[in-house]
């Protein structure tokens, strides 16, 4: 027990110093489940210590948010109060704080319940918060994404063991794929390492401006994807734009950047689920043309895959496209996490919907409306999904000489 407080705290303290990065005075908002408040809390006492100024909790319960669902009429669950929107307004567009969001949803959340109500209330309250995403998406302020074991999930990843031997051994997964030790000295050391490593990839990449690079897999896909002109790879550290370096993922394998929003074309096919809305979306595939989905299929979830799909206009476009080697630690666990933020980090993936305006040189300081004009996608959503087979190959192209870079799914 000594060796998992040592490991929650240091987890604490590197997604507030290694992590957001918060600087003294600023503002932290923490969004967690209920159900395990413990990495929560540990993050505000971090924060304080580090010389926060505030640190705003907004609890979520699965319980809550399945009635929610089915109870609510469309109108209401379409509707987003007036105080919410003052609130993000006042300290996105004010106070410019600090976000951590621990998502740990149980992946089964809103099965049996109607897509179509689901989808739509998604949507329309996308659409009245939309304006926010840009604190996220464009760098403005400090993010992180990260996970705590919930009973429902880690019961989903270890359906062979109870419910308290499934949430311990969630936590050690956890811990070890994103790098905690019992001494925080050496988790830092861990992921500065990590970083370089990451950073040396990205560095690679954008010294060679592909055009366009070409992905191929036994198992069905081939699919040729244009890059825009003056894109960049990123990987595990962004800055903010009052210049201070966060790490939004923890944890982190990928590296990338946006694809050509109307230059991607052939078959792509899917290696893990993806869990959209509180369902498992399985064995799924998409054909594009021109950059658009013409066609697709699912054997689980289809249903809901078309609601995803049918969100915008642009959610029928990819607005990612990352680079995760096979060997990765997460997919070296043979652990199916059904949880993206982790699955993600196993496999090469791209993502359907809105593009990271930061993958185009000087796209931060666009409009939604003008990041067409570079090639890049908008759309309300933006979902993850993986296509990183074991015999992968990525071939690159730059004024039709190619260089390798994945072979058999990892780099070459």
């Amino acid at each position: 027990m000594k060796d998992f407080e040592l490991k929650l705290e240091n987890f604490a303290k590197l997604a507030v110093e290694f992590g957001v990065n918060v600087q003294k005075g600023e503002d932290l908002i923490i969004n967690s489940p209920i159900e395990e408040p413990s990495l929560a809390r540990k993050i505000a006492k971090a924060a304080y210590e580090k010389g926060a100024n505030d640190v705003i909790i907004n609890w979520s319960d699965d319980y809550l948010t399945r009635l929610d669902y089915k109870y609510k009429s469309q109108e209401t669950l379409n509707n987003v109060y007036e105080h919410i929107i003052k609130k993000n307004e006042y300290f996105y567009e004010k106070r410019l704080a600090n976000r951590i969001s621990i998502y740990s949803e149980d992946p089964d959340l809103l099965n049996g319940l109607d897509q179509k109500k689901i989808a739509e209330s998604i949507r329309e309250r996308s659409k009245k918060m939309k304006k926010f995403t840009k604190y996220t998406m464009n760098d403005l302020v400090s993010w992180l994404v990260i996970s705590i074991p919930t009973k429902k999930w880690a019961m989903k990843v270890f359906p062979d063991l109870d419910e308290n031997e499934a949430v311990e051994k969630l936590w050690d997964e956890i811990f070890k794929t994103s790098r905690i030790d019992t001494s925080y000295q050496k988790t830092l050391e861990n992921w500065q390492n990590h970083v370089n490593t990451l950073n040396e990839k990205a560095d690679f990449l954008n010294s060679h401006q592909f055009d366009k690079v070409h992905y191929k897999s036994e198992n069905g896909t081939d699919l040729v994807v244009e890059l825009p002109k003056n894109h960049i790879w990123m990987s595990a550290d962004s800055k903010n734009s009052k210049g201070d370096k966060f790490v939004p993922n923890i944890p982190t394998e990928e590296v990338f950047t946006a694809p050509k929003k109307t230059g991607v074309n052939g078959r792509l096919v899917a290696v893990k689920p993806l869990v959209y809305n509180g369902v498992v979306i399985d064995e799924f595939e998409f054909e594009f043309k021109e950059g658009k989905v013409i066609d697709f299929k699912a054997k689980k979830g289809e249903e809901t895959l078309k609601e995803m799909l049918d969100s915008d206009e642009g959610a029928k476009y990819l607005g990612e496209i990352a680079l995760v080697p096979y060997d990765s630690p997460i997919s070296l666990s043979n652990v199916l996490f059904f949880n993206t933020l982790f699955d993600e980090n196993a496999s090469c993936h791209f993502a359907l919907g809105k593009a990271y305006p930061t993958c185009v040189k000087g796209a931060s300081e666009l409009s939604d409306q003008q990041l067409n004009s570079v090639g890049l996608n908008d759309s309300l959503i933006h979902e993850d999904f993986m296509v990183g087979a074991k015999d992968l190959e990525i071939i690159g192209y730059k004024d039709d000489k190619a260089y390798p870079i994945f072979k058999d799914g990892n780099w070459a």
